[in-house]
């Protein structure tokens, strides 16, 4: 089996050949490349964007993707959606699921999504959608890319081992992996079953937030992130690709793997990162912060401040702020925040969010802590605590999340989850009257 190499930093101008001499020297596409390859420049920005946030990568490869290709012809998408998709109306609530447990099919990674929510219209490159995926075969001889948005892939049970054009990249719960648009991949599960979730982001690529005052280091550092250096195959048998595009997933049957980029260049590629090794920081002395100081990555939109996407963590931290309320304050806001927990406990909602579970508090709603996590936090004596073992992490977004008919019909949905609101009691008392 080939290994997994990588190389570190994010959004890096990589270079890296699997065969020496296969990269070009001071050029991108020599009349005659090495070994008889194809040049293709794969984009993921328009060719005029500015500098820094231009986006390609040169491959070679032994087949150019135009021959990766067939009469393509749609299959069925199961219950994957893409946005704008309004197939369901509920009234206006949070909701919360636990762990969707499978149905034992085999299934691949593909075959295995299931869209909960989607954001946006993916048409006009804005917004997103959240998916679960619960796979139990590897996909072999399968092949998938997404035109439609990129994928941000978060662990939660089992490994996975994403086979890219780039190089392998192995997955394991507490680390996430970014496959951009066009990226073909083969999942393959090295050790059983597996399952988790995905943003599948149709705005801006994900890059990381500025951490203004924070200053240079802290939050998700550049060195952290890992791009595969290539791997490539050259393997005739019989192969389906999957492609979706426009919301609908196609597939078309050829002749070799896809997978046969020998060498690349650039700074589009596919990366993962441990979410463990995110530095958080915090109030030192009393209040607490938005929960914005915990963003790895984000998706800019248009509007400065105002992200299309942002994924952000909670892993283990220190709690030390005095005479303060340490839980996530009561709040509605205008962003909509889809929450998953990967392990672990999550200090706001210690009962009804289990590992695998998921939750979704939408714009303009109230939400907050439970009664019992309200109890606790008013009444605990504030000594210095940690918060150990947990690993929560949430995708917002700007735009209204419409929940799927998949998911609104679910029996994993809590359907009393929007009452634990009236389970606090008013606390509200007067002064006693002067005598």
């Amino acid at each position: 089996m080939k290994t997994a190499g990588y190389n570190s930093g994010f959004g890096n101008g990589f270079e890296t050949e699997a065969l020496p001499g296969a990269l070009p020297v001071g050029r991108n596409s020599p009349q005659n490349c090495a070994y008889g390859l194809y040049a293709e420049q794969l984009s993921g920005s328009p060719f005029t964007a500015p500098r820094a946030a231009n986006q390609r990568s040169w491959l070679y490869r032994i087949r150019p993707t135009l021959q990766h290709w067939g009469r393509l012809e749609t299959c069925d998408s199961g219950d994957w959606r893409t946005a704008p998709c309004a197939e369901i109306e509920l009234p206006p609530a949070p909701m919360r699921w636990s762990p969707i447990v499978a149905d034992g099919r085999p299934v691949s990674f593909i075959e295995g999504i299931h869209t909960i929510t989607t954001a946006g219209d993916a048409g006009a490159m804005a917004g997103m959608a959240t998916h679960i995926y619960g796979a139990t075969r590897s996909m072999l001889n399968e092949f998938f890319y997404n035109a439609d948005g990129e994928l941000l892939i978060v662990p939660q049970r089992g490994q996975i081992r994403l086979h890219t054009e780039f190089g392998i990249l192995d997955l394991e719960p507490a680390e996430i992996a970014v496959i951009p648009r066009g990226v073909k991949f083969s999942v393959v599960l090295p050790n059983g079953p597996a399952s988790g979730y995905i943003c599948e982001n149709y705005g801006g690529a994900f890059t990381l937030p500025e951490r203004g005052p924070i200053g240079a280091n802290g939050l998700a550092n550049p060195r952290d992130f890992l791009t595969p250096v290539a791997a490539y195959e050259d393997r005739d048998a019989p192969c389906l690709l999957f492609v979706k595009w426009g919301g609908s997933l196609w597939k078309t049957a050829i002749g070799h793997s896809p997978l046969d980029v020998v060498a690349w260049h650039g700074n589009y590629a596919p990366y993962k990162y441990d979410l463990r090794r995110f530095s958080p920081v915090g109030p030192l002395l009393f209040d607490h912060a938005d929960p914005s100081i915990f963003t790895v990555l984000t998706s800019p939109s248009e509007i400065p401040g105002t992200a299309n996407v942002d994924f952000v963590c909670f892993p283990d931290r220190w709690l030390v702020a005095e005479d303060t309320f340490r839980p996530p304050w009561y709040h509605m806001n205008v962003m909509s925040e889809f929450m998953g927990l990967i392990y672990g406990r999550y200090d706001a909602k210690p009962e009804g969010f289990e590992p695998g579970g998921f939750s979704l508090h939408n714009m303009m709603l109230p939400h907050g802590p439970d009664a019992e996590a309200f109890e606790a936090a008013s009444q605990v004596e504030l000594r210095p605590q940690k918060l150990t073992d947990t690993m929560a992490f949430m995708f917002e977004t700007r735009f209204p999340q419409r929940v799927t008919r998949y998911a609104a019909q679910s029996p994993a949905l809590q359907r009393d989850y929007a009452d634990y609101g009236q389970k606090l009691h008013k606390r509200f008392t007067l002064p006693p009257v002067p005598k």
